[in-house]
């Protein structure tokens, strides 16, 4: 899957959003991407993956022990990404705030991790996600999304690789463009309304 077929899909699912939308960050977009739209379709997520595993094997010379993602948006891309490369897949979830293992979920002292995630935009909470795991014993050596969204600006501390990149402008709270002033905003993402 290129680039190209990615954002068709994605065009095609519904998955990218117009309006006015207030990040996770605190920061305003006029675009959102919704990948649970593009992934509650159980093959386009497979062929996406698929093509996303390609390019982490390509890219990653060290072997990959663990497969983690951070939720809500992250569980099923990483549950995929580990099914593509054949490996145990986890998840955190955030509980007062703060990335934590649940339900029995452990890292090997040292396990050589990838952090799966399905849009990086600042990379703010795949660096939260990472170090979690770094406190967890993690050996994290890659992250990897579906859409970059950043266009290759975030740093999320080790080589981020993405299926897609993306630049859709983002807007500090005090710097919201004059067309988007007026348009109600929403809080999509996971640690948003609903």
């Amino acid at each position: 899957m290129t680039e190209d077929e990615l954002l068709n899909e994605m065009r095609n699912a519904d998955a990218l959003l117009e309006g006015h939308f207030v990040l996770s960050s605190g920061n305003h977009s006029n675009a959102y991407l919704q990948c649970a739209r593009f992934l509650m379709d159980a093959r386009r997520a497979e062929k996406a993956c698929s093509a996303l595993a390609r390019k982490i094997t390509d890219k990653i010379d060290d072997e990959i022990d663990l497969v983690f993602s951070p939720a809500m948006g992250g569980v099923v891309v990483g549950y995929e990404m580990g099914r593509q490369l054949e490996k145990p897949s986890i998840f955190f979830e955030r509980l007062e705030g703060e990335f934590v293992l649940r339900r029995g979920f452990e890292i090997p002292q040292n396990a050589r991790c990838l952090m799966v995630e399905d849009v990086v935009t600042t990379g703010l909470s795949s660096r939260e996600c990472i170090a979690a795991a770094h406190d967890h014993g993690a050996n994290v050596i890659a992250g990897c999304c579906l859409i970059d969204r950043s266009n290759g600006k975030a740093d999320i501390g080790v080589p981020l690789v993405s299926l897609a990149a993306l630049e859709i402008p983002i807007f500090t709270p005090d710097q919201i463009p004059e067309e988007l002033q007026d348009v109600p905003a929403i809080k999509p993402g996971s640690r948003g309304l609903k």
